[in-house]
């Protein structure tokens, strides 16, 4: 049947899924829930939460803490169990990776990472799961061309060509040659696709690849942390997405929020932002778990935050990160 003009196509039923283990990503999780459940009442998917499970590559139980467990099963979190056979503690990175797999096979779902806040109704945000993409805010952070070496445009197209791949058709002409966000390269804060075993796979596949057989234009290219950021935009242009699948201004902006440091979301983060994990760490029951997380109890509930937030003008921040890293840590308020 042919849908009537004007009406806009429906986003079908999708999971929501993040990692969460013992440690920082084990809170964070409660938190992204929380939010989610918080700005998104009528979401109708499936969260996910998908735990690594014991083994060889982690030397210590990755597992949840019972009080988080419990936590996210009450906020209708479902804990979904993976083992790392490639990556494990070495490279913790590699759980968004591995994590595929073990996700319902032919179900659309949307990965973000834990230290991520929902702060608006994710059922605006138009998903076309037939076209893979990720996240956009990002800085130039790979590769780092070296003075002698081939440069952004050789490195690239080295790994497209291992593939297979057409690198023409990924790069953005509208900017300048060997300028780097004139290549396809993604923030692996979210990504989503129809399927997550097909898109599991690649992304295994690819990212073996690239660390075990590395091309020779990669020789002097740092692979940690950057891996996953490496092999993400392979994988995405594989399978026929690209950059401008969203709108502009919902994911990293209206919707979520990819925070990744308190003190970071703190000192540069909109208002509403600080509202919604104000707002969602308040119940007696989550601020029992939440406080069993330091930066969490001293950022959100001892005020350390509000210190954080005066040193800064919100309006005219430094524009280098690391400026700001440093302003914190020298009050003394940084805390990872």
């Amino acid at each position: 049947m042919t849908r009537m003009a004007g009406k806009p196509a429906r986003t079908p039923a999708y999971n929501v899924v993040v990692v969460g283990q013992s440690g920082r990503l084990g809170y964070e999780a409660v938190l992204f829930a929380a939010s989610l459940r918080h700005h998104s009442p009528d979401f109708k998917g499936r969260l996910l939460v998908a735990e690594p499970q014991p083994g060889p590559l982690w030397p210590s139980d990755p597992r949840l803490k019972p009080d988080v467990r419990s936590a996210l099963e009450e906020l209708g979190a479902e804990i979904v169990p993976f083992h790392s056979a490639h990556f494990g503690a070495d490279y913790p990175y590699g759980n968004k990776i591995e994590m595929l797999t073990a996700l319902p096979e032919g179900e659309p779902f949307v990965f973000f990472d834990t230290d991520t806040l929902i702060t608006g109704d994710l059922a605006s945000v138009p998903f076309d799961f037939e076209r893979p993409s990720a996240s956009l805010r990002r800085t130039g952070t790979w590769p780092k061309p070296e003075l002698y070496g081939p440069g952004y445009a050789g490195i690239w197209k080295s790994l497209y060509d291992k593939f297979g791949l057409d690198f023409a058709s990924s790069m953005d002409l509208s900017e300048p040659d060997e300028y780097w966000a004139r290549y396809l390269y993604f923030n692996a804060g979210y990504f989503f696709y129809k399927c997550p075993r097909v898109f599991g796979d690649r992304f295994r596949e690819y990212a073996l690849a690239i660390r075990d057989d590395t091309p020779v234009e990669l020789c002097c290219q740092e692979m940690t942390p950057w891996l996953d950021q490496i092999a993400l935009p392979l994988v995405i242009h594989s399978l026929g997405g690209g950059r401008d699948v969203l709108p502009v201004g919902l994911l990293d902006g209206t919707v979520s929020c990819h925070y990744r440091m308190l003190p970071l979301l703190y000192a540069r983060e909109a208002d509403r932002v600080i509202e919604t994990l104000e707002e969602i760490a308040t119940p007696n029951k989550l601020k029992k778990v939440l406080k069993g997380y330091d930066p969490i109890k001293r950022m959100v509930y001892q005020g350390r935050g509000e210190k954080v937030r005066a040193l800064f003008d919100q309006d005219n921040l430094p524009r280098r990160e690391q400026a700001i890293r440093n302003r914190i840590k020298s009050e003394g308020f940084w805390m990872r």
